[in-house]
């Protein structure tokens, strides 16, 4: 998915002409009703399908409407109804097999009760967030769905949601308040197994590769880590941390990292996928064996990891349920079905996929 910095689906966008010509007048209900010899709250009925008007005026209505390039006012209407049937989206970044398969699972949920989607990407920037979470409230979206960049402190910015009633929802990256949901899985029980799992294969000496720990899913995959080791009887120091930003040049500077190292870590675990592949890939070439003489473990289940030779070991990480569970919920908080003061966390099942890159046994 190519990444922007707001992709905004309008219905028919208007058309511009060149200066040479004055725009063309907007065709109302009034034209067609003039038309029709008709009143303009019939045509009104007929374009929506209204019980009320016959299949044959209806069938006129939208015939001419057609014809004559009508284009229905959803702006003005919404305005009316003060519903414009709109969630937001806000997301760290869009070039990320888990956060589409996190937006399909929205898309699907919203359009099955008639909603759109505006997605916006905060590029890990708490500034950007700040500003889309402005845009999309001037967008007058009905509800907000967010997974927080990896530097944002507080929820200041989203402030005037909480004041209006506006309902958000939080998936992935949280920050609690009572009167959000958020959506998740347990981080640091699946980072304990991921760890445990490279432990029961005969690691020693592991090393975890993950982001700034700032955020809730990081700060519990390094508790989770930390547990693991504890629980070994391992102890934990700070060389054992890896700390960048887990994209694929991360993975590669992380190898070289490995490589200097005069006791090398005889078992990784990565907190996504991406990184981890990369990692794999570079200690590879240099004639490290995977596994047997260090185990890697990712995060995610994104599809490189059965690309990548070994295929690699992770986390399934359900991204389609928790986008559909996101916005099926937030959806329901809009029709006054679902409260978040009484249900304020989901939290959703994890797995640990085991593959060639760590059976060491």
């Amino acid at each position: 998915m190519a990444a922007t910095d707001c992709t905004i689906f309008a219905e028919n966008p208007p058309t511009r002409r060149s200066h040479t010509h004055t725009m063309e007048k907007e065709i109302t209900i009034y034209d067609l009703a003039e038309k029709l010899n008709i009143s303009p709250a019939t045509v009104s009925r007929g374009l929506q399908d209204h019980p009320a008007i016959s299949k044959k005026t209806k069938k006129r209505i939208q015939e001419l409407a057609e014809q004559i390039g009508y284009r229905s006012n959803h702006f003005a209407r919404n305005l009316r109804s003060k519903q414009t049937h709109t969630l937001g989206v806000i997301v760290p970044r869009l070039d990320s097999y888990f956060v589409s398969t996190v937006i399909a699972g929205m898309e699907d949920a919203a359009v099955g009760h008639g909603y759109k989607l505006i997605i916006s990407q905060s590029s890990e920037q708490a500034a950007k967030e700040a500003t889309s979470a402005k845009t999309l409230y001037d967008s007058r979206v009905d509800g907000l769905l967010v997974s927080l960049a990896v530097d944002t402190e507080n929820l200041e910015h989203f402030y005037i949601y909480f004041q209006k009633k506006i309902p958000l929802v939080f998936f992935d990256r949280v920050l609690a308040h009572e009167q959000c949901l958020e959506v998740l899985i347990d981080n640091r029980k699946a980072a304990y197994e991921a760890t445990r799992h490279l432990i029961d294969q005969g690691c020693r000496r592991l090393v975890h590769i993950t982001a700034p720990p700032k955020r809730n899913v990081y700060a519990d995959r390094l508790a989770g880590f930390k547990q693991a080791l504890a629980e070994a009887g391992i102890p934990f120091f700070e060389d054992q941390l890896i700390i960048g930003n887990l994209r694929q040049n991360d993975g590669h500077k992380a190898a070289q990292n490995i490589l200097s190292r005069t006791s090398r870590p005889d078992g990784i675990f990565v907190a996504n996928d991406y990184c981890a592949a990369a990692c794999l890939a570079s200690l590879k070439k240099t004639g490290v064996r995977i596994p047997q003489d260090m185990a890697i473990v990712g995060f995610n289940n994104d599809p490189v990891c059965t690309v990548v030779e070994p295929n690699l070991s992770t986390i399934n990480y359900p991204g389609y349920e928790m986008g559909h569970i996101a916005a099926t919920n937030l959806i329901q908080a809009l029709n006054g079905s679902m409260d978040f003061g009484t249900t304020n966390s989901i939290l959703l099942r994890s797995e640990l996929v085991v593959r060639e890159s760590s059976k060491r046994n």
